[in-house]
Protein backbone atom coordinates (compact mmCIF):
# COMPACT_ATOMS: atom_id res chain seq x y z
CA UNK A 1 0.00 0.00 0.00
CA UNK A 2 1.26 3.55 -0.73
CA UNK A 3 -0.36 6.56 0.72
CA UNK A 4 -0.24 10.07 0.11
CA UNK A 5 1.14 12.11 3.57
CA UNK A 6 1.36 15.70 2.22
CA UNK A 7 1.54 18.31 -0.25
CA UNK A 8 4.01 20.88 -0.93
CA UNK A 9 2.33 23.63 -2.37
CA UNK A 10 5.24 26.14 -2.02
CA UNK A 11 6.90 26.96 -5.57
CA UNK A 12 5.36 29.28 -7.95
CA UNK A 13 6.59 27.42 -11.40
CA UNK A 14 7.15 24.12 -12.37
CA UNK A 15 8.81 21.50 -10.06
CA UNK A 16 11.58 20.52 -11.87
CA UNK A 17 13.86 18.17 -9.47
CA UNK A 18 13.55 16.87 -6.04
CA UNK A 19 16.65 15.05 -4.15
CA UNK A 20 16.90 13.33 -0.65
CA UNK A 21 19.31 13.07 1.80
CA UNK A 22 19.24 11.73 4.91
CA UNK A 23 17.58 14.52 7.07
CA UNK A 24 16.53 16.91 4.25
CA UNK A 25 14.42 17.47 1.11
CA UNK A 26 15.49 19.76 -1.73
CA UNK A 27 13.52 20.78 -4.63
CA UNK A 28 13.82 22.99 -7.40
CA UNK A 29 11.53 25.26 -9.65
CA UNK A 30 11.40 27.47 -13.06
CA UNK A 31 10.45 30.03 -10.47
CA UNK A 32 14.54 30.23 -9.91
CA UNK A 33 14.27 29.14 -6.16
CA UNK A 34 15.14 25.76 -4.48
CA UNK A 35 13.13 24.30 -1.29
CA UNK A 36 14.41 22.95 1.46
CA UNK A 37 12.53 20.66 3.72
CA UNK A 38 12.90 19.14 6.92
CA UNK A 39 12.40 14.90 5.85
CA UNK A 40 10.92 14.01 9.52
CA UNK A 41 8.27 16.34 9.06
CA UNK A 42 8.27 18.20 6.22
CA UNK A 43 8.69 22.07 7.78
CA UNK A 44 10.68 24.45 5.41
CA UNK A 45 14.25 25.09 7.00
CA UNK A 46 14.74 28.73 7.95
CA UNK A 47 17.08 30.12 5.71
CA UNK A 48 14.94 28.09 2.38
CA UNK A 49 14.09 29.48 -0.10
CA UNK A 50 17.36 30.06 -1.76
CA UNK A 51 17.57 32.36 -4.18
CA UNK A 52 21.18 32.55 -6.19
CA UNK A 53 19.72 31.36 -9.70
CA UNK A 54 19.11 33.86 -12.77
CA UNK A 55 16.93 31.69 -14.26
CA UNK A 56 14.99 27.96 -14.09
CA UNK A 57 16.84 26.00 -11.41
CA UNK A 58 16.93 22.34 -13.89
CA UNK A 59 18.10 20.00 -11.34
CA UNK A 60 19.58 19.86 -7.78
CA UNK A 61 21.48 17.18 -5.66
CA UNK A 62 23.09 16.20 -2.37
CA UNK A 63 26.57 15.63 -1.72
CA UNK A 64 26.50 12.12 -0.21
CA UNK A 65 27.02 12.91 3.24
CA UNK A 66 24.54 15.94 3.26
CA UNK A 67 26.45 18.41 3.84
CA UNK A 68 26.44 20.32 0.91
CA UNK A 69 23.71 20.27 -2.56
CA UNK A 70 24.57 21.18 -5.63
CA UNK A 71 21.88 22.92 -8.04
CA UNK A 72 22.55 24.09 -11.47
CA UNK A 73 20.41 26.16 -14.22
CA UNK A 74 19.76 28.19 -17.45
CA UNK A 75 21.84 31.05 -15.93
CA UNK A 76 24.81 28.61 -17.17
CA UNK A 77 25.74 28.25 -13.86
CA UNK A 78 26.12 25.36 -10.86
CA UNK A 79 25.57 26.45 -7.47
CA UNK A 80 27.36 24.17 -4.18
CA UNK A 81 25.11 25.53 -1.13
CA UNK A 82 25.85 25.17 2.39
CA UNK A 83 23.03 22.76 3.87
CA UNK A 84 24.31 24.10 7.57
CA UNK A 85 23.60 27.92 6.81
CA UNK A 86 22.19 28.02 3.23
CA UNK A 87 24.84 30.25 2.10
CA UNK A 88 26.49 29.60 -1.24
CA UNK A 89 29.74 28.10 -1.07
CA UNK A 90 30.66 27.97 -4.66
CA UNK A 91 30.02 29.56 -8.08
CA UNK A 92 30.74 26.98 -11.28
CA UNK A 93 30.63 28.55 -14.22
CA UNK A 94 29.90 26.59 -17.26
CA UNK A 95 32.44 26.72 -20.04
CA UNK A 96 31.09 28.36 -22.54
CA UNK A 97 28.27 29.89 -20.84
CA UNK A 98 25.19 27.30 -22.25
CA UNK A 99 22.51 26.43 -20.00
CA UNK A 100 23.39 23.45 -17.50
CA UNK A 101 20.46 21.18 -17.61
CA UNK A 102 21.55 18.46 -15.05
CA UNK A 103 24.68 17.85 -12.70
CA UNK A 104 25.23 14.58 -10.54
CA UNK A 105 27.44 14.02 -7.85
CA UNK A 106 30.02 11.50 -7.31
CA UNK A 107 29.15 8.59 -4.32
CA UNK A 108 32.29 9.23 -3.05
CA UNK A 109 32.47 13.04 -3.05
CA UNK A 110 35.02 13.72 -5.02
CA UNK A 111 33.50 14.76 -8.49
CA UNK A 112 30.70 17.02 -9.99
CA UNK A 113 29.43 16.81 -13.53
CA UNK A 114 27.42 19.07 -15.19
CA UNK A 115 25.76 18.86 -18.54
CA UNK A 116 24.84 21.80 -20.78
CA UNK A 117 22.24 22.73 -23.67
CA UNK A 118 25.29 22.75 -25.97
CA UNK A 119 26.17 19.03 -25.65
CA UNK A 120 29.28 19.71 -23.46
CA UNK A 121 30.11 18.00 -20.17
CA UNK A 122 32.50 19.73 -17.78
CA UNK A 123 34.11 17.92 -15.05
CA UNK A 124 34.56 19.57 -11.66
CA UNK A 125 36.90 18.37 -8.61
CA UNK A 126 34.62 18.65 -5.97
CA UNK A 127 36.67 19.50 -2.83
CA UNK A 128 38.49 22.05 -4.59
CA UNK A 129 35.09 23.31 -6.87
CA UNK A 130 37.74 23.51 -9.80
CA UNK A 131 37.16 22.32 -13.32
CA UNK A 132 39.20 19.06 -14.05
CA UNK A 133 38.14 18.57 -17.66
CA UNK A 134 36.25 19.50 -20.39
CA UNK A 135 34.24 17.19 -22.92
CA UNK A 136 30.62 16.08 -24.79
CA UNK A 137 28.76 15.33 -27.83
CA UNK A 138 28.15 17.83 -30.40
CA UNK A 139 24.61 18.74 -31.20
CA UNK A 140 22.71 18.16 -28.97
CA UNK A 141 21.30 18.66 -24.94
CA UNK A 142 22.82 16.70 -22.37
CA UNK A 143 19.58 15.84 -19.44
CA UNK A 144 20.46 13.22 -17.89
CA UNK A 145 23.41 12.29 -15.91
CA UNK A 146 24.31 9.68 -13.33
CA UNK A 147 27.29 8.16 -11.11
CA UNK A 148 27.87 4.38 -11.01
CA UNK A 149 27.96 3.25 -7.13
CA UNK A 150 32.16 3.06 -7.52
CA UNK A 151 32.29 6.77 -8.53
CA UNK A 152 34.92 5.76 -11.37
CA UNK A 153 32.51 6.62 -14.01
CA UNK A 154 29.15 7.82 -15.31
CA UNK A 155 26.48 7.49 -17.46
CA UNK A 156 24.64 10.71 -19.53
CA UNK A 157 21.91 10.45 -21.74
CA UNK A 158 20.98 13.49 -24.13
CA UNK A 159 18.35 14.39 -26.48
CA UNK A 160 19.04 12.79 -29.30
CA UNK A 161 18.29 9.44 -27.59
CA UNK A 162 21.60 8.07 -26.66
CA UNK A 163 23.32 6.69 -23.73
CA UNK A 164 26.87 7.06 -23.23
CA UNK A 165 29.04 5.87 -20.33
CA UNK A 166 32.56 7.94 -19.85
CA UNK A 167 35.35 7.33 -17.40
CA UNK A 168 36.88 10.29 -15.28
CA UNK A 169 39.07 11.27 -18.20
CA UNK A 170 36.05 11.78 -20.10
CA UNK A 171 36.98 9.14 -22.39
CA UNK A 172 34.11 7.19 -24.23
CA UNK A 173 33.57 3.38 -22.57
CA UNK A 174 30.30 2.47 -24.75
CA UNK A 175 27.60 4.31 -25.87
CA UNK A 176 23.68 2.77 -26.81
CA UNK A 177 22.78 5.26 -29.53
CA UNK A 178 19.51 4.10 -29.82
CA UNK A 179 18.57 4.02 -25.92
CA UNK A 180 15.47 6.02 -26.57
CA UNK A 181 13.81 7.17 -29.47
CA UNK A 182 13.11 10.64 -29.74
CA UNK A 183 15.45 11.57 -26.55
CA UNK A 184 16.17 9.96 -23.18
CA UNK A 185 14.76 12.33 -20.10
CA UNK A 186 16.70 10.41 -17.34
CA UNK A 187 18.68 8.36 -15.64
CA UNK A 188 20.05 6.29 -12.51
CA UNK A 189 22.45 4.01 -11.41
CA UNK A 190 21.21 1.08 -9.04
CA UNK A 191 23.53 1.56 -6.02
CA UNK A 192 24.36 -1.98 -5.33
CA UNK A 193 27.23 -3.80 -7.46
CA UNK A 194 27.22 -7.60 -8.49
CA UNK A 195 30.26 -9.17 -8.73
CA UNK A 196 31.63 -12.36 -10.09
CA UNK A 197 34.93 -13.85 -11.37
CA UNK A 198 36.44 -11.62 -13.67
CA UNK A 199 33.13 -9.24 -14.15
CA UNK A 200 31.37 -6.95 -12.23
CA UNK A 201 28.25 -5.74 -12.96
CA UNK A 202 25.84 -2.46 -12.84
CA UNK A 203 22.05 -1.60 -13.09
CA UNK A 204 21.13 1.57 -14.62
CA UNK A 205 17.64 2.67 -15.44
CA UNK A 206 16.52 5.13 -18.13
CA UNK A 207 13.51 6.78 -19.48
CA UNK A 208 12.56 8.81 -22.26
CA UNK A 209 10.23 10.39 -24.67
CA UNK A 210 9.57 7.07 -26.14
CA UNK A 211 7.08 6.27 -23.08
CA UNK A 212 9.77 3.28 -21.69
CA UNK A 213 11.46 2.89 -18.87
CA UNK A 214 14.44 0.71 -19.18
CA UNK A 215 16.43 -1.21 -16.99
CA UNK A 216 20.04 -1.87 -18.28
CA UNK A 217 23.22 -4.82 -17.22
CA UNK A 218 26.17 -3.44 -17.50
CA UNK A 219 29.24 -5.19 -16.72
CA UNK A 220 33.22 -3.94 -16.90
CA UNK A 221 35.06 -7.03 -17.22
CA UNK A 222 39.26 -7.75 -16.03
CA UNK A 223 40.44 -6.61 -19.37
CA UNK A 224 38.73 -3.26 -19.29
CA UNK A 225 35.88 -4.21 -21.66
CA UNK A 226 32.28 -3.13 -21.19
CA UNK A 227 29.18 -4.58 -22.50
CA UNK A 228 25.63 -2.57 -21.88
CA UNK A 229 22.24 -5.66 -22.27
CA UNK A 230 18.83 -4.41 -22.07
CA UNK A 231 17.23 -6.54 -19.47
CA UNK A 232 13.37 -4.89 -19.57
CA UNK A 233 11.64 -2.89 -21.35
CA UNK A 234 8.64 -1.49 -19.22
CA UNK A 235 5.87 0.22 -20.81
CA UNK A 236 3.50 0.83 -18.05
CA UNK A 237 2.76 4.59 -18.86
CA UNK A 238 1.25 5.89 -21.70
CA UNK A 239 3.05 9.35 -22.21
CA UNK A 240 6.77 9.98 -22.12
CA UNK A 241 8.75 9.04 -19.18
CA UNK A 242 10.17 12.23 -17.77
CA UNK A 243 11.86 10.82 -14.41
CA UNK A 244 12.80 7.66 -13.00
CA UNK A 245 15.03 6.68 -9.45
CA UNK A 246 15.77 3.44 -7.64
CA UNK A 247 15.43 3.20 -4.06
CA UNK A 248 18.57 3.42 -1.28
CA UNK A 249 18.62 -0.69 -1.54
CA UNK A 250 18.50 -0.84 -5.01
CA UNK A 251 15.02 -3.14 -4.74
CA UNK A 252 12.34 -0.50 -6.09
CA UNK A 253 12.38 1.74 -8.73
CA UNK A 254 9.67 4.41 -9.75
CA UNK A 255 9.10 6.88 -12.83
CA UNK A 256 7.39 9.79 -13.54
CA UNK A 257 5.29 10.36 -16.81
CA UNK A 258 3.29 13.32 -19.24
CA UNK A 259 0.44 10.88 -18.34
CA UNK A 260 0.45 12.76 -15.02
CA UNK A 261 0.89 8.93 -13.02
CA UNK A 262 4.06 7.64 -10.74
CA UNK A 263 4.76 4.03 -11.41
CA UNK A 264 6.68 1.87 -8.51
CA UNK A 265 8.37 -1.14 -9.32
CA UNK A 266 9.69 -4.31 -8.44
CA UNK A 267 13.33 -3.52 -9.97
CA UNK A 268 14.56 -6.83 -9.81
CA UNK A 269 11.34 -8.56 -11.45
CA UNK A 270 9.94 -5.85 -13.35
CA UNK A 271 6.79 -5.79 -11.70
CA UNK A 272 4.35 -2.92 -11.11
CA UNK A 273 4.03 -2.82 -7.19
CA UNK A 274 1.80 0.85 -7.28
CA UNK A 275 0.29 3.09 -9.94
CA UNK A 276 -0.18 6.81 -8.17
CA UNK A 277 -2.52 9.28 -9.64
CA UNK A 278 -2.46 12.36 -7.60
CA UNK A 279 -0.85 15.05 -9.64
CA UNK A 280 -2.69 17.01 -11.92
CA UNK A 281 -0.10 17.63 -14.41
CA UNK A 282 3.00 16.02 -15.92
CA UNK A 283 5.17 14.05 -13.01
CA UNK A 284 8.49 15.63 -13.56
CA UNK A 285 10.65 14.80 -10.91
CA UNK A 286 11.23 12.08 -8.70
CA UNK A 287 13.25 10.82 -5.43
CA UNK A 288 13.29 8.10 -2.75
CA UNK A 289 14.52 8.75 0.96
CA UNK A 290 17.32 7.01 1.50
CA UNK A 291 16.37 6.30 5.21
CA UNK A 292 12.57 5.86 5.65
CA UNK A 293 9.92 4.07 2.98
CA UNK A 294 9.06 7.64 1.46
CA UNK A 295 9.08 8.94 -2.04
CA UNK A 296 8.76 12.42 -2.92
CA UNK A 297 7.02 13.54 -6.45
CA UNK A 298 7.32 16.87 -8.47
CA UNK A 299 5.47 18.27 -11.05
CA UNK A 300 4.07 20.76 -13.65
CA UNK A 301 1.46 21.28 -11.13
CA UNK A 302 3.87 23.31 -9.38
CA UNK A 303 3.49 20.89 -6.13
CA UNK A 304 5.44 18.40 -4.25
CA UNK A 305 3.90 15.17 -3.16
CA UNK A 306 5.29 13.14 0.03
CA UNK A 307 4.21 9.22 -0.32
CA UNK A 308 4.65 6.83 2.24
CA UNK A 309 5.38 2.63 1.29
CA UNK A 310 3.36 0.72 3.88
CA UNK A 311 3.07 -3.05 2.33
CA UNK A 312 5.66 -4.73 4.13
CA UNK A 313 4.48 -7.85 3.19
CA UNK A 314 5.91 -7.75 -0.46
CA UNK A 315 9.48 -8.43 0.67
CA UNK A 316 9.75 -4.22 0.06
CA UNK A 317 9.79 -3.17 3.33
CA UNK A 318 12.39 0.08 4.33
CA UNK A 319 15.28 -0.88 6.94
CA UNK A 320 15.43 2.63 8.95
CA UNK A 321 18.74 3.96 9.25
CA UNK A 322 20.28 7.14 10.77
CA UNK A 323 21.77 9.43 8.69
CA UNK A 324 25.32 8.64 10.45
CA UNK A 325 24.90 4.69 8.56
CA UNK A 326 23.60 6.07 5.94
CA UNK A 327 26.63 8.06 5.07
CA UNK A 328 29.26 5.44 5.87
CA UNK A 329 27.27 2.80 3.83
CA UNK A 330 27.88 4.90 0.46
CA UNK A 331 31.39 5.52 1.23
CA UNK A 332 32.04 1.91 1.20
CA UNK A 333 30.07 0.16 -0.90
CA UNK A 334 31.26 1.10 -4.22
CA UNK A 335 34.61 -0.32 -3.33
CA UNK A 336 34.17 -3.10 -1.62
CA UNK A 337 32.50 -4.85 -4.40
CA UNK A 338 34.48 -2.96 -7.40
CA UNK A 339 37.34 -5.17 -8.97
CA UNK A 340 40.38 -4.43 -7.21
CA UNK A 341 42.33 -3.06 -9.59
CA UNK A 342 40.38 -0.22 -9.63
CA UNK A 343 40.97 0.59 -6.45
CA UNK A 344 42.48 3.68 -5.78
CA UNK A 345 45.51 4.63 -3.09
CA UNK A 346 42.94 6.36 -1.16
CA UNK A 347 40.43 3.15 -1.39
CA UNK A 348 43.74 0.58 -0.33
CA UNK A 349 44.13 2.63 2.41
CA UNK A 350 40.56 3.30 3.84
CA UNK A 351 40.66 -0.44 3.21
CA UNK A 352 43.57 -1.42 5.41
CA UNK A 353 42.02 0.59 8.41
CA UNK A 354 39.00 -1.12 7.96
CA UNK A 355 40.94 -4.37 8.63
CA UNK A 356 42.39 -3.36 11.34
CA UNK A 357 46.02 -2.72 9.37
CA UNK A 358 46.50 1.14 10.21
CA UNK A 359 50.38 0.19 11.12
CA UNK A 360 50.75 -0.64 7.71
CA UNK A 361 49.13 2.93 6.02
CA UNK A 362 52.23 5.08 6.11
CA UNK A 363 54.39 2.13 4.21
CA UNK A 364 51.54 1.89 0.97
CA UNK A 365 51.13 5.69 0.78
CA UNK A 366 54.62 6.34 1.07
CA UNK A 367 55.36 3.94 -1.91
CA UNK A 368 51.74 4.69 -3.63
CA UNK A 369 50.24 1.25 -4.16
CA UNK A 370 46.80 1.50 -5.39
CA UNK A 371 45.14 -1.54 -6.12
CA UNK A 372 46.74 -2.54 -9.04
CA UNK A 373 49.82 -2.63 -7.23
CA UNK A 374 48.49 -4.60 -4.51
CA UNK A 375 47.49 -7.22 -6.75
CA UNK A 376 50.69 -8.05 -7.42
CA UNK A 377 52.19 -7.90 -4.20
CA UNK A 378 54.37 -11.49 -2.55
CA UNK A 379 55.17 -11.94 0.73
CA UNK A 380 58.61 -11.49 -0.88
CA UNK A 381 58.20 -7.99 -2.53
CA UNK A 382 56.46 -6.49 0.87
CA UNK A 383 59.88 -7.55 2.78
CA UNK A 384 62.27 -6.45 -0.28
CA UNK A 385 60.95 -3.12 -1.14
CA UNK A 386 58.20 -2.40 1.22
CA UNK A 387 60.59 -3.23 4.49
CA UNK A 388 57.20 -4.92 5.93
CA UNK A 389 58.26 -8.09 7.72
CA UNK A 390 56.53 -10.76 10.05
CA UNK A 391 55.97 -8.19 13.07
CA UNK A 392 54.17 -5.97 10.68
CA UNK A 393 51.46 -8.88 9.79
CA UNK A 394 52.91 -9.41 6.29
CA UNK A 395 51.00 -12.76 6.45
CA UNK A 396 47.67 -11.14 6.55
CA UNK A 397 48.04 -9.73 2.83
CA UNK A 398 49.76 -12.76 0.70
CA UNK A 399 50.84 -16.32 1.05
CA UNK A 400 54.17 -17.75 1.08
CA UNK A 401 53.53 -19.83 -2.53
CA UNK A 402 50.87 -17.80 -3.85
CA UNK A 403 50.36 -14.08 -5.75
CA UNK A 404 47.33 -12.54 -5.39
CA UNK A 405 46.69 -11.99 -8.78
CA UNK A 406 45.90 -15.57 -9.38
CA UNK A 407 43.21 -15.46 -7.50
CA UNK A 408 39.45 -14.24 -9.32
CA UNK A 409 39.68 -10.40 -8.60
CA UNK A 410 35.95 -10.72 -6.75
CA UNK A 411 37.80 -13.35 -4.03
CA UNK A 412 40.49 -10.98 -3.09
CA UNK A 413 38.40 -8.53 -0.56
CA UNK A 414 37.32 -12.17 0.70
CA UNK A 415 40.78 -13.32 1.29
CA UNK A 416 42.13 -10.51 3.08
CA UNK A 417 39.07 -10.13 5.14
CA UNK A 418 40.10 -13.87 5.94
CA UNK A 419 43.09 -13.75 6.91
CA UNK A 420 43.17 -10.76 8.30
CA UNK A 421 40.97 -12.34 10.89
CA UNK A 422 42.31 -16.18 11.37
CA UNK A 423 44.74 -17.51 13.54
CA UNK A 424 48.25 -18.12 12.65
CA UNK A 425 47.99 -22.38 12.10
CA UNK A 426 45.14 -21.83 9.47
CA UNK A 427 46.57 -18.81 7.34
CA UNK A 428 49.07 -21.28 6.66
CA UNK A 429 46.96 -23.88 5.34
CA UNK A 430 44.58 -22.01 3.69
CA UNK A 431 45.95 -21.80 0.35
CA UNK A 432 45.74 -25.13 0.05
CA UNK A 433 42.01 -25.91 1.21
CA UNK A 434 39.62 -24.36 -1.03
CA UNK A 435 37.24 -24.64 1.18
CA UNK A 436 38.23 -22.56 3.80
CA UNK A 437 39.16 -19.54 1.39
CA UNK A 438 36.22 -19.57 -0.85
CA UNK A 439 33.70 -20.62 2.30
CA UNK A 440 32.76 -24.06 1.60
CA UNK A 441 31.04 -26.38 3.44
Amino acid sequence: MASLICTLRDHQDDVNWCSFSARLLATCSGDKTLRIYDAHDFSELPFSPLTGHGYSVHCCCFSPCGQFLASCSTDASTLVWSMITGDIEAVLEHPGRSPVRICALSPDSAHLVSGASDGTLALWNFPSKKLSRMGGVSDTTMVACSFSPCSQMFMTGSTYGDLRLWDLDLKHLLAEKSAHDLGVSCCSFAPSILSGGQVVQFRLASCGQDCHLKIWAISKFASGGFKMILLHTLAGQTAPVLCCAYSSDGQLLVSGSVDKSVKVYDANNAVLLYTLNQHERYVTACSFSPTSPLIATGSMDKTVNIWRLEDRCSGHGFKEESAETSCKGKATAGRSKLLVADWSERDVTEWLVEEGLEGLVDKFKANNIDGTELLSLTKETLASELGIGEEDKCHTLVSESTTICSLPPCLVVLMFIFLSEMGENKQSSMFYRPDLLYGWT
